[in-house]
């Protein structure tokens, strides 16, 4: 490493320029796929975990709305781990004034083709969501895919919703381990509250922290 850099000082705009370029270009997200591509095997894939993290947002910016839960302005994204709690895939940002179910297959379908870049397969895969992501739209989108939902039925959406569908209780204590996620990702003070006033920087920050996550994790 001292090779690498004791010949050099490198000022703090000069490392920001290069961090906003890697993540425009997508190399953050690419480092990411790679290194989960790589560890494949480890991952525990017998259920996955699907949840939002609304953050509280301090510059404003792109994908920024208030959150009247949180009581200011936050921004969203979707996270999906596997039965360990280690990531597998996030969305893009989504404003805080939206819903988890905004844009909900949409966001799905670029998690799902991140998870393909990894080579890893979803094909009947069982997928744990609560009541916030129970839509007919999301569950046939879960169907065409091969995926198994568990998804928790929303009160609020009648009995028609549940036709067809059951809900494993148990499988859904699954569902736990993103929580702790959640708590990995908020370890890291750059993610606790975003000042990235630019979407696409402040996703790539999760890029970084997911592989810090799994590396460590895995202690490799």
């Amino acid at each position: 490493m001292e090779a690498l850099f004791c010949d050099t000082d490198y000022t703090w705009n000069s490392v920001y320029h290069h961090y906003q370029k890697w993540s425009k270009d997508g190399s953050w997200g690419v480092v990411w796929q790679t290194i989960l591509n790589k560890y494949r095997g480890k991952l525990d894939m017998s259920s996955v975990q699907l949840d939002g993290s609304q953050t509280p947002v301090k510059r404003g910016g792109a994908a920024v709305g208030y959150q009247n839960r949180k009581k200011c302005k936050t921004s969203n994204i979707l996270f999906l781990v596997d039965s360990k709690g280690l990531p597998l895939a996030c969305s893009d940002v989504i404003a805080g004034n939206h819903n988890d179910a905004f844009e909900l297959n949409e966001k799905a379908a670029g998690m799902l083709a991140d998870l393909e870049k990894s080579n890893l397969s979803y094909d009947s895969l069982f997928l744990n969501a609560d009541a916030g992501f129970d839509t007919i739209g999301f569950r046939k989108f879960c169907e065409e895919k091969g995926i198994i939902a568990n998804i928790d039925f929303n009160e609020r959406n009648g009995q028609e919703i549940r036709q067809g569908y059951i809900f494993d209780e148990d499988l859904y204590k699954d569902r736990y381990v993103i929580e702790r996620t959640n708590a990995w990702i908020d370890g890291f003070k750059a993610l606790l509250i975003r000042f990235e006033t630019n979407d696409i920087h402040w996703r790539a920050w999760h890029f970084i922290a997911f592989t810090i996550i799994l590396l460590r994790t895995l202690k490799v």
